[in-house]
């Protein structure tokens, strides 16, 4: 080869949920804001995104974070995040393996005991605290973000399913949230299958319904996610814990119950007057993993919103490092969408 297109990798996941991320082999990208280069990537070099989701690199339960120098001069870094739903602007379970990962690589440098940085994602800034011991990332707590019902238990009938109640949540992308025990599910791993073809079908007849637009963003696309939700527990009088399970349209049941799904459990719960500031809730996973939520306080948006503060924990692994080359020729490969943005490196 007269030359080699590489790519520099660091997976990792976070309650079972993996995120790539990619740490060098990226040319800079136009845009004055994270947000106006996610857009970039998203109109004009989709291809990164089909290409470490697909087959040969990878498969669609993945998600991929891609470090980007920051915009904003009050952060340190930058970072778009790509699902197979396309580009949310945020996520708490990339996130915290972003932050993980920008620790264990020392782009950020790494200090024992806590210590905070500040991240630029599409969605704005955001605060990281991140406690090390031993040299270990032992917990990455995030902002998430303002969160608030903007439906609340509303009906809707689903073919093969029967009539469903369900809540809209804002939380960085619109979430259906469904009681899981009322759709016949007691949220074990068996049932995964079976979860998503529910959620499929509620989704599906959700968005043939309506769309949804947030106060200030204005329109962000069809409905992505639903959210099962599992009777809550007390166990302390200021910590709850439910059994929960997201899906991501179409046809993903993520590994974990993702930051962004606690965010709108914290928000419904807050809707319905069962928890108060400085409450935490732990969601736990079909695989048994979790994240727990704080719900820090609630503020009036928008005119007529109750909007949650909060904040998510949660500890990310690194499974591999890795520099994987992409071959143009190979025809599982499609290069169309992606090649513009890669660095050349000659041997």
């Amino acid at each position: 080869m007269s030359h080699e297109l590489t790519l520099q990798l660091l997976d990792t996941h976070a309650g079972g949920d993996v995120s790539r991320i990619v740490i060098g082999g990226i040319d800079p990208l136009p845009g004055n804001t994270v947000r106006q280069q996610m857009e970039y990537l998203e109109n004009d070099a989709d291809g990164l995104r089909k290409l470490l989701l697909g087959e040969p690199y990878g498969i669609p339960e993945m998600s991929v974070d891609l470090i980007v120098p920051a915009c904003d001069a009050r952060a340190q870094m930058g970072y778009i995040i790509m699902e197979v739903m396309g580009y949310p602007i945020y996520s708490g379970s990339n996130t915290i393996c972003t932050a993980t990962a920008l620790l264990e690589t020392g782009l950020i440098p790494k200090r024992e005991g806590i210590q905070h940085f500040t991240l630029e994602s599409p969605a704005g800034l955001v605060q990281i605290e991140a406690r090390v011991e031993n040299g270990v990332v032992e917990a990455i707590t995030c902002g998430g973000l303002p969160s608030y019902i903007d439906t609340h238990r509303a009906t809707i009938h689903v073919p093969e399913v029967g009539d469903v109640t369900y809540s809209i949540a804002y939380s960085g992308g619109f979430y259906a949230l469904v009681d899981a025990a009322e759709l016949g599910f007691s949220l074990k791993r068996e049932e995964e299958r079976a979860l998503a073809e529910c959620a499929h079908r509620i989704v599906e007849a959700i968005q043939a319904r309506s769309g949804f637009s947030h106060y200030t963003l204005g329109d962000v696309g069809p409905l992505p996610f639903l959210h099962f939700m599992g009777p809550v527990e007390q166990v302390a009088d200021d910590f709850y814990r439910s059994r929960s399970t997201t899906y991501v349209h179409p046809g993903v049941i993520c590994r974990s119950t993702t930051g962004t799904g606690t965010s709108a459990r914290l928000a419904l719960m807050h809707y319905e007057g069962t928890i108060k500031p400085g409450d935490r809730l732990e969601t736990v996973s079909l695989r048994e993993t979790g994240f727990i939520g704080q719900f820090i306080e609630a503020r009036e948006a928008g005119g007529k919103h109750q909007v949650v503060e909060n904040t998510i924990t949660g500890k990310s692994y690194v499974l591999a490092r890795s520099e994987i080359v992409v071959n143009c020729e190979d025809p599982m490969v499609d290069c169309g969408g992606v090649h513009h943005i890669l660095s050349a490196r000659h041997p």
